[in-house]
């Protein structure tokens, strides 16, 4: 008969305002005349009072008229909030200056204080993250096709050069002017080892350590971080940053050690902030995908954070590895899920000593 094959079922369901039961079936209150989902949080009704019907053409074709708070005839609530933030992520991207949070709640419709709730719900970030994250889109697009800084900078809505280098620096890791000429100028020192998991890059700017890089072909790794960097100095082979090799190779060898150095940690906001959640994770325990975003603060977001885990640089260091399905099992890693593997037995063996 199904989860929901019987009218006790259905009526638990209701009692507990079940979401996973709606479009599974709908109810009516005959004292009220109106029908709801499952999850509807309107007043319980009477038992005496409720019927159960397959479909919303069924209520309606009963006599009883769409709730006005849960919408049975609309879609569900998770995905007219989607689209709602849909619409405003295309008003942010399409607008030549930046939009507050008065007036994209005002576009499409929502109170101001519900707006930022529902797009932080739905997207992992605030109005104003993405609203400069898309500005830092414009400067990266202007940097490369304006003919000056001072172009790209208008370009991308900026209206005082105060805000646009405090704002672009903090984006692009690096001064307009040194990302217009496409890294020029930026020194990145790197060297190639053997680590028990194979040949491991290790590069870092002044900031500190810009990637870690492990794969079987050493000339990969060194075209992976040339592309990268395309048009910056890359300076290998200098015995004082042999030191900085040795520490990052020691934690990959045991990483519950941990590394006590500096990371110049690039991506969007959303992306360094599931990797600073990551690097709060100790060593010996995983999480789901579902839980990492529950940390994040994105309950609905898995498949975001699993993105950002993809895009990950910094191999061990940001410690995506301790990231597993819901099932347990172990998937989906950059560099391979038998080095994965190998790092979670190995921080489980540090564990139990």
């Amino acid at each position: 008969m199904g989860k929901y094959g019987s009218d006790e079922k259905r009526w638990a369901a209701v009692q507990q305002r079940d979401a996973s039961a709606d479009g599974a079936f709908w109810y009516s209150v005959r004292s009220t005349g109106v029908y709801c989902r499952p999850s509807c949080g309107a007043r319980p009704a009477l038992r005496k009072n409720v019927a159960f019907h397959d479909s919303r053409e069924a209520a309606e074709q009963a006599g009883f008229r769409p709730c006005l708070r849960c919408k049975p005839d609309q879609p569900p609530l998770a995905e007219r909030q989607a689209a709602i933030v849909a619409q405003a992520c295309r008003l942010i991207d399409e607008a030549e200056e930046a939009m507050d949070l008065d007036s994209l709640a005002e576009a499409v419709g929502v109170s101001r204080f519900h707006f930022h709730r529902m797009f932080k719900a739905v997207t992992g970030i605030t109005p104003k993250a993405y609203v400069n994250a898309a500005r830092a889109r414009r400067v990266q697009a202007g940097l490369a096709a304006q003919a000056t800084v001072t172009d790209a900078m208008y370009a991308a809505g900026f209206n005082s050069s105060g805000r646009f280098y405090a704002q672009s620096e903090a984006v692009l890791g690096m001064k307009p002017s040194t990302f217009r000429a496409g890294g020029a100028g930026e020194q990145i020192r790197f060297a190639i080892a053997e680590c028990s998991l194979g040949p491991i890059l290790v590069a870092s700017t002044e900031q500190g350590i810009c990637a870690i890089l492990i794969d079987d072909d050493p000339d990969f790794l060194v075209k992976d971080l040339q592309d990268r960097f395309p048009r910056a100095e890359l300076i290998g082979a200098e015995p004082e940053y042999e030191q900085v090799v040795s520490r990052v190779v020691g934690m990959v060898e045991q990483p519950s050690a941990g590394l006590d150095l500096p990371l110049d940690v690039r991506g969007t906001a959303f992306q360094q902030r599931v990797w600073q959640v990551l690097r709060a994770i100790p060593a010996g325990r995983r999480v789901t995908y579902a839980e990492l975003a529950e940390l994040a603060g994105v309950p609905r977001g898995a498949r975001a954070v699993a993105s950002a885990c993809a895009a990950n640089a910094i191999a061990v260091a940001i410690p995506c590895h301790r990231v597993v399905r819901n099932d347990g099992s172990i998937s989906g890693y950059r560099w391979g899920v038998d080095r994965k593997a190998e790092l979670l037995n190995r921080e489980a063996v540090n564990e139990q000593r």
